[in-house]
């Protein structure tokens, strides 16, 4: 059965964690039942912008992931709860985090220009 084909609620085995994570989010892993992505930024200002990102996109979703958060840098966790292991739920969540605090507006063409390349705006540390 194909990832699309699953229930929401269905959780994945290790091997379909680590091959989904490995095909759409690589920078993303699997370790003691829980995906997880480390986020570096510059500093506690840029921290508490990542911090607040996240809840505001799992407030939505209404699926809570749980945050590590320290002075340079956000480590979030998500596992459904409710069905114990991990679901489509969980890579969705993800998936949307990643777009979001990964988007560089000056990496694509468009009026944006994106943050300056100057120490006093130093945002995300992107990969």
């Amino acid at each position: 059965m194909g990832w699309r084909e699953r229930k929401h609620e269905e959780t994945y085995n290790d091997a379909e964690i680590e091959a989904r994570l490995k095909d759409e989010l690589p920078d993303w892993y699997f370790e003691n039942g829980w995906i997880r992505r480390k986020y570096k930024t510059s500093g506690w200002k840029a921290t508490l912008m990542v911090v607040n990102t996240v809840g505001h996109l799992a407030e939505a979703a209404f699926h809570h992931p749980n945050l590590t958060v320290s002075y340079a840098f956000v480590i979030v966790k998500l596992m459904n709860h409710a069905a114990k292991g991990i679901t489509n739920k969980d890579f969705e969540l993800a998936r949307k985090i990643e777009d979001v605090v990964m988007w560089q507006p000056g990496a694509e063409d468009g009026a944006l220009e994106g943050t300056p390349d100057d120490p006093r705006f130093k945002y995300i540390k992107y990969d």
